[in-house]
């Protein structure tokens, strides 16, 4: 079997190396339209708990990161003269371009042949029995190919750059800076002894204030925006000691989220895609290139369980690899959103409370506990000594309405639709205002498209007079994501008390909720 493999990242030298030891006899070419020694952005990063199947395929990565690699447990989150850490994460990391140099070792040692320099498309690639595409996510093959493979790609809205810094932290370390020109946010870590990951998040109208919108993109790749580097070592001078940062293709950019429905296509020849090429999440949960050794592995282990048989050999690799994909970019998506929108948490809770909020963007607080007790029995204590009480049994108190704890009881219509709060006094919920105490009823969209329509709701309820205004907005529907974007808007934005119901009547997410400062009280059915 003849199989070439397009691009020399991480996912293709795995695939090249795995299929080669499983069956010696396929011929396997890999090629890279980069130099060997080339390489962009500067380090990965893994969790320790997402290692072992890439491990027991293989273990160039133990050895890269025990090796050449640094290891921490704690994350740090620093805010407003604040540095907050949490433990229980243990994660590692090290040089990308160390990485490949190794995996391009084993590759050549598994019997592959390697090609750089060299950009190829399908035809070039006549007589292969497989072409593999790992070539990122600006894939020529995926491009070239042009079949329906069901890919949708979402753009998020915040901005950002990747630099390295000489400056060394301790673990994987958080920053938060607000400037003359709006918020900026730092993930870095050390990927040797020498060298930390420098990555830059802000929100598109900051970035323009600073005036860090003029570079040039047309330049050609390996150009960095070296005005940027300037404003960015300035702004964060205090936090890295006055280091400089490190460019290597440094640009701004915009996120984008690919998912695709088929990884693989037959006509008009069988190609197989990995990594970036059909999927990718946000940097934030680090799991880009653990992706894509992940999919190599599956790839890789279908081929050796249907030999001389590409069709249920590729139907295969989709099913096994896809579900724990769509898992993590289920995960992401919340991480993302989070970067999206920390200006506003940033500015409005305090240094405690932002940690505790930034590290349960997609996990609860029974899940932050069992690995970080210490983390969240602060939280709690930080919650109790403000309120008196722990957070779902604080009261609530408005002038025109109480409720005993935070978590109320919700009536519904025999429809479903929530009409009345339980409290002191029942609160009626409604679309509409009413005369006296009353509750806005929203139903929150079920993608994000559908979130301006609902801020411009938000702004109008805001901007009644005090008597009309409601005592809070009450929303339901959409997707735990929307209806908790909704809420933020309400009390961060517009300075009404939130109100999410929860139509799973879950105790520990809705304490997570109301800890968190992403509602004020939780709802659940009666």
């Amino acid at each position: 079997m003849r199989i070439a493999v397009v691009g020399g990242g991480p996912g293709g030298l795995f695939f090249a190396t795995l299929i080669r030891r499983a069956d010696p006899s396929a011929e396997v070419t890999v090629f890279e339209r980069n130099r060997a020694d080339d390489t962009f952005g500067f380090g990965v990063v893994f969790s320790d708990r997402t290692l072992a199947s890439i491990h027991e395929a293989d273990p160039v990565l133990r050895e890269a990161l025990d090796e050449h690699g640094r290891h921490w447990d704690d994350i740090e989150v620093r805010l407003k003269g604040k540095r907050i850490r949490c433990g229980g994460n243990g994660m590692a990391a090290v040089a990308r371009r160390r990485l490949l140099l190794l995996m391009q070792e084993r590759a050549r040692g598994a019997g592959a042949e390697l090609r750089f320099s060299t950009e190829v498309g399908l035809g070039d690639l006549t007589g292969y029995d497989l072409v593999v595409a790992a070539d990122g996510t600006g894939s020529r093959i995926r491009e070239e190919l042009g079949a329906d493979l069901g890919t949708t790609v979402e753009t998020a809205t915040a901005k950002f750059i990747w630099f390295g810094t000489d400056y060394m932290f301790d673990g994987l370390t958080f920053v938060h800076e607000r400037g003359p020109d709006g918020v900026f946010a730092v993930h870095g870590y050390p990927i040797s002894d020498t060298t930390s990951t420098f990555i830059v998040e802000t929100d598109e109208a900051s970035w323009r204030r600073a005036g860090l919108d003029e570079f040039d993109v047309t330049q050609p790749p390996g150009a960095s925006d070296l005005r940027s580097k300037a404003y960015l070592e300035k702004l964060f001078a205090e936090q890295i000691g006055g280091r400089q940062l490190l460019t290597n293709n440094s640009r701004w950019g915009n996120f984008r989220t690919r998912r695709t429905e088929r990884w693989h296509t037959l006509t008009p020849r069988p190609v197989a895609f990995l990594g970036d090429a059909v999927h990718t999440a946000h940097f934030s949960v680090g799991s880009g290139t653990k992706m894509a050794m992940e999919d190599a592995i599956a790839l890789a282990r279908a081929l050796g369980a249907h030999p001389g048989d590409l069709p249920s050999a590729l139907t295969e690799y989709e099913e096994s690899a896809q579900p724990s994909v769509r898992k993590i970019q289920d995960s992401a998506r919340p991480s993302l959103a989070w970067w999206e929108h920390f200006g506003r948490y940033h500015d409005v809770l305090e240094p405690w409370q932002f940690a505790y909020h930034f590290l349960t963007r997609s996990i609860s607080d029974a899940r932050l506990g069992r690995r970080a007790p210490d983390f969240t029995t602060s939280g709690h204590r930080a919650w109790q000594t403000r309120h008196g009480a722990e957070p779902l049994e604080t009261p609530f108190e408005h002038s025109a309405w109480t409720a005993s704890e935070r978590l109320v009881r919700i009536r519904r219509h025999v429809d479903g639709t929530p009409f009345e709060a339980e409290g002191t006094t029942p609160l009626v919920l409604s679309a509409q205002p009413l005369p006296g105490a009353w509750g806005a009823l929203l139903a929150a969209p079920e993608t994000e498209t559908g979130l301006p329509a609902l801020r411009d709701r938000l702004a109008r309820l805001a901007a009644l007079p005090e008597p009309d205004r409601p005592v809070v907005v009450a929303v339901h529907g959409g997707t735990p994501l929307t209806r908790t974007l909704a809420c933020e808007q309400a009390r961060m934005h517009e300075g009404i008390p939130a109100l999410l119901i929860d139509p799973e009547a879950d105790r520990d997410r809705a304490l997570t909720t109301v800890l968190s400062g992403r509602a004020d009280l939780v709802g659940v059915a009666s």
